[in-house]
């Protein structure tokens, strides 16, 4: 009894198949935390450094005065000169962002939520968070500081203004590009508007929500500090008016050192928060340099 001859031609895959396997494991295989997190840490705090070298060697060749410029080894050595001093003022700034941060993104998620369900509420008040978003916040700080007095209030509510929009407007796309089909699924199972937000619209509008709070959290460090320009005995802001008071560049740019690394922490605090809440998303997934 002879054993028939198998057809490996149709047996085996076809070469294009084959040869696309790979690379749809590769983006379908989710990044690796540690690794890829260390790697990626590694690659911004040699790019600052190298910023940092860059502005030292332009200083060192130039020799700009003093009052004009100064390089970040002096303003390095005002920071380790002072470090109570500068400490206790970057807290105040600190506590003054995370609160207006964290009011901005409550009140931009409910927000942007409500633009979302209602379209009268949308076209009323959409024209007018534009038009109060245009507004320099440095003009309403003295405003704030009417209402509110010296205390840290006013510093908190231009830092919720600064983060309040990206919020509303990456939240509303967000909850916007929802899948229809998969809406209309949740309808016909019953599914309680309020259900539908909070397990549909929600999650989905996580990657792009996740965006802008990022854009914000920066932007809350920067309202902050212009809140405290108007009237603040304490905080960042105060230390660089002190600074420009007193023609102290090294104290200014130690001052704008520390301003921009709260900015870079917030920054990555949320990027860490985003691959652990949405790791399903393709932009926590490896991509293929081939097929990109």
């Amino acid at each position: 009894m002879t054993v028939p001859e198998v057809d490996t031609e149709t047996v085996r895959p076809p070469a294009a198949e084959q040869a696309s396997r790979p690379a749809q494991v590769a983006r379908s295989k989710p990044r690796r935390f540690g690794r890829d997190s260390l790697v990626t840490a590694a690659k911004a705090v040699a790019g600052i450094a190298g910023l940092f070298v860059v502005w030292e060697l332009l200083v060192v060749i130039f020799d700009p005065p003093e009052f004009l410029l100064v390089g970040p080894v002096s303003a390095f050595a005002e920071l380790i000169e002072r470090p109570e001093y500068f400490a206790t003022n970057t807290f105040v700034t600190l506590q003054e962002a995370l609160a207006g941060f964290a009011l901005g993104t409550a009140l931009g998620v409910l927000c942007g939520a409500a633009l979302h369900y209602s379209a009268t509420i949308r076209s009323f008040l959409y024209p007018a968070l534009v038009a109060i978003d245009t507004i320099p916040k440095v003009a309403l700080a003295p405003l704030f500081i009417v209402w509110l007095g010296f205390g840290p209030s006013p510093k908190i509510l231009v830092a919720v203004l600064m983060a309040f929009f990206p919020i509303v407007i990456s939240g509303l796309a967000g909850m916007r590009s929802v899948d229809p089909e998969i809406l209309e699924l949740t309808s016909t199972m019953g599914a309680s508007r309020f259900k539908t937000f909070a397990k549909i619209r929600l999650p989905a509008s996580l990657p792009q929500l996740m965006s802008g709070l990022k854009v914000a959290a920066t932007l809350a460090v920067t309202g902050a500090v212009v809140g405290e320009f108007v009237g603040a005995n304490e905080g960042l802001g105060y230390v660089i008016l002190q600074a420009n008071g007193n023609i102290d560049t090294a104290m200014l740019f130690a001052a704008l050192i520390i301003m921009s690394a709260l900015g870079i922490v917030l920054f990555a605090i949320i990027e860490i928060a985003e691959k652990l809440l949405i790791p399903w998303h393709s932009s926590r997934r490896v991509v293929n340099s081939a097929t990109a």
